[in-house]
């Protein structure tokens, strides 16, 4: 899953967003609100840090 702040994060938040106000679900500053809500429940959160992120051995 995307992490928030990537583009395809923005790209599907926006899609997100726009089918709500389309649906009429939610105005347009409400729409963005339940849109982030709706990412975070589907599990598009930022990565954990892997081992990798810790750089080559020797500097460990």
């Amino acid at each position: 899953m995307p992490r928030p702040g990537s583009h395809k994060y923005d790209t599907e938040r926006a899609r997100t967003r726009k089918r709500l106000e389309n649906e009429g679900v939610a105005s347009d500053k409400a729409a963005d609100e339940r849109a982030k809500e709706e990412l975070r429940e589907r599990g598009m959160r930022p990565a954990k840090a892997t081992e990798r992120a810790e750089g080559p051995k020797g500097e460990r």
